[in-house]
This record gives C-alpha cells, sequence and structure tokens, in this order.
C-alpha cells in the first residue's frame, strides 16, 4: 500500500448534517387558543391602559384630597414628636419597646429588621422545592406569614397607642408674628423655660398650645403662668412679680398680633 492511499472518511449520523439544519423558529402555540397573544401590540397596550387609569385615579384622589401639610420645623420646639409614613410604623413601633430602645437601640434598628429581611431574602434558597400550593411550601410560607403578621401588629399598636389629637395640634400652621427677641418679655420667657414647650417664635408644640392669636390679656397670661392650665402644672413661674407682669404684657401683646 503507498502512502496516502486507503484513507477513507467515515460520517457519524448522530451529527445532524449543515444542509438540515433548521432556523430557530420559535414555538407554535396557535394549538392553544385564547391562552395566548402577540405581546406587541396586544399585550403592552393593554397593560398601558391598565396603568394609565391607575395613574389618572391616584393623580385625581391628589387633586380632591391634597397632602396635609404642617408648619416649617423649628428646631428649637422640643416638644415635637416626629411620626413616620404609614408604611414604616412597624418599625417605629418596635423601638419603643424596651428590648429594642435606649442602650439596645442597635438591636432594634438594625439587627431585628436585618434578621427579618434577610430571612425573606433567604426563603427562596431555603424553600426550592418545585411545588405551588402554599401547603407544600412550608418554609416559605411560614416566614411569608410571619412577616405579615408581624407587619400588621406592630403596625396597629402603633395607631391605637399614639396621640394623633396632640399630632395634629404640634403640627397646625399658626399665622407668624415677628417676635422682638431683643424685648426684656422675651428674656423672661427665655429665663422661664417658656421656650422649651411654646416655641422660640410662640408658635407652640406637642406639649402646649401656640400664643400666637389667643387674644390673652395681661391679667389671663399672669393667672397661668402662676395657677397653670391643661397640661402645664402650677408653680412653673419662678420669677418675680415684676418679672411677671412684664412676660404677662409681652405674651399678651403678641397674642393679638
Amino acid at each position: 500500500m503507498h502512502r496516502g492511499k486507503g484513507m477513507k472518511f467515515v460520517g457519524d449520523s448522530r451529527v445532524p448534517a449543515q444542509s438540515e439544519r433548521k432556523p430557530n423558529i420559535p414555538k407554535d402555540y396557535s394549538e392553544y387558543p385564547g391562552k395566548t397573544e402577540a405581546f406587541w401590540p396586544n399585550f403592552l397596550l393593554r397593560e398601558w391602559m391598565v396603568g394609565a387609569v391607575f395613574l389618572i385615579g391616584f393623580l385625581s384622589l391628589t387633586v380632591a384630597h391634597p397632602s396635609p401639610l404642617e408648619r416649617i420645623a423649628d428646631p428649637t420646639d422640643t416638644g415635637y414628636i416626629p411620626l413616620p409614613d404609614w408604611y414604616f410604623l412597624f418599625l417605629y413601633q418596635l423601638l419603643k419597646y424596651p428590648f429594642a430602645s435606649g442602650p439596645y437601640n442597635v438591636i432594634g434598628a438594625f439587627v431585628i429588621p436585618g434578621l427579618a429581611f434577610g430571612a425573606l431574602l433567604l426563603a427562596p434558597f431555603l424553600d426550592r422545592g418545585p411545588h405551588r400550593k402554599p401547603t407544600k411550601r412550608p418554609l416559605a410560607t411560614g416566614f411569608m406569614l410571619l412577616a405579615i403578621a408581624a407587619t400588621i401588629f406592630l403596625t396597629w399598636e402603633s395607631v391605637v397607642n399614639h396621640d394623633w389629637e396632640a399630632a395634629k395640634k404640634q403640627g397646625q400652621i399658626v399665622a407668624q408674628v415677628e417676635v422682638d427677641k431683643e424685648a426684656e418679655g422675651y428674656q423672661i420667657y427665655t429665663d422661664q423655660t417658656c421656650i422649651n414647650c411654646h416655641g422660640g417664635n410662640l408658635e407652640g408644640g406637642a406639649a402646649a398650645p401656640a400664643l400666637v392669636g389667643t387674644d390673652l390679656e395681661p391679667e389671663d397670661v399672669a393667672d397661668i403662668a402662676v395657677n397653670g392650665q391643661g397640661n402645664m402644672s402650677a408653680g412653673i413661674f419662678q420669677g418675680s412679680d415684676e418679672e411677671l407682669e412684664k412676660l404677662a404684657q409681652y405674651i399678651s401683646e403678641m397674642s393679638k398680633k
């Protein structure tokens, strides 16, 4: 046998020939009538229409019922109690418990929420079963039910235990007056710690009403300063009679502006 002769090529029937390859044609779904549709424009157009309806409804709601506004933030108002939006009330309530507040604030702010959200993120990896029924997926269902129950309970507790009347008063927009902070009456107002509850501009707070627009007479102011009223206990004013007279006259003038 000469070199180079007698060589034969053998084809493998398991490898499809190039001529027999078919183009990448999507599967025919015509055998499922009524269960499929074209993404464009049928499906996408319907999604846009549903989104437009919800958007128009939301915009109409904001026009009919505008969001309530509070007065301008005042850092001198130490009696103001902030409140988060409704979707964070459960975390706000969590920080009220002894084991999650004070020296354990880190536990309530980071550790417990971190464990809760971490468990929800790991739920799909802990339960990778193919079943779709909740009863067939106990871990995923249990985590979800526990998260929903805890969120609802904490949100409810925050709502029923919050003083909404005081919160409404502390956020009311009151008439602004030009406060003469160089006046002697204002210095007495500051020295007697009235500013802690009634604010630097007499706008009031969660623990005390505003002193603007009340039309108080000097004798009324003096009586309240000495004998107290509402949440204000008697004996808070510790100044002299002359200082009481000047304070009463100053607040009376401010309350009528």
